[in-house]
């Protein structure tokens, strides 16, 4: 059982003692605890004020996400600061970051297209993840798709099932999911994407109501 636990991969090694978000930031880079760092670019790192009330997770960085270094920066992001703004939260208040802070993609010609992370890639990477929430200890975390729900809340979370409800968690705020910004700009038929966009408005219509209670 030793033996199996030290094989783990985890990134628990590389977090730093005494942490602070720029020394997490800085330490990710060096980050070996999965394989996913042999091919990205770099590890894109959570961004957003140290107090945030909200702090947003989502799955992995896209492919601009890993070229730029920084989160949410991609067409997924542009949603995402759309239904923020039409719903009435102050962007700058918001800390955003990922489950998995390194791409993982398959290569098709000269793209770089999205590969869903394993369970043990998720696994590996969580200290980092905790370690942000333990800094930032805000009032409401929002999980954004079914990797960053399960990360957090355990692998039978289902997003279909709970998203726009709020869950106690184990950290100081509250939880809500919904899907990934990304699902919508998967969706082909333009009256279904159209229905839910309106359904992602109104799962973070949630944010603003929880952050004034």
């Amino acid at each position: 059982m030793k033996a199996m636990a030290e094989q783990t991969p985890s990134a628990r090694e590389w977090i730093p003692s005494n942490p602070t978000l720029p020394k997490l930031a800085a330490a990710v880079q060096r980050c070996h605890g999965c394989d996913l760092y042999r091919h990205a670019t770099q590890a894109v790192f959570g961004e957003g004020p140290a107090n945030a009330p909200v702090f947003m997770v989502g799955e992995q960085p896209g492919d601009q996400e890993d070229r730029q270094g920084h989160p949410f920066v991609g067409p997924a992001g542009r949603i995402l600061d759309k239904a923020l703004a039409e719903v009435g939260v102050d962007r700058s208040l918001v800390y955003v970051t990922n489950a998995v802070k390194h791409f993982k993609f398959e290569e098709r010609g000269k793209r770089r297209i999205h590969a869903r992370p394993r369970t043990a890639e998720i696994s590996a990477c969580r200290p980092w993840l905790e370690a942000e929430l333990e800094i930032v200890r805000p009032k409401l975390i929002v999980c954004l798709g079914a990797t960053a729900a399960q990360s957090l809340m355990g692998s039978s979370f289902r997003v279909t099932r709970d998203r726009g409800k709020l869950f106690e968690t184990r950290w100081s705020g509250r939880l809500l999911a919904t899907i990934h910004p990304s699902a919508l700009l998967r969706m082909p038929e333009r009256d279904r994407a159209a229905r839910e966009y309106e359904l992602f408005l109104a799962d973070l219509s949630v944010i603003p109501r929880e952050l004034a209670s």
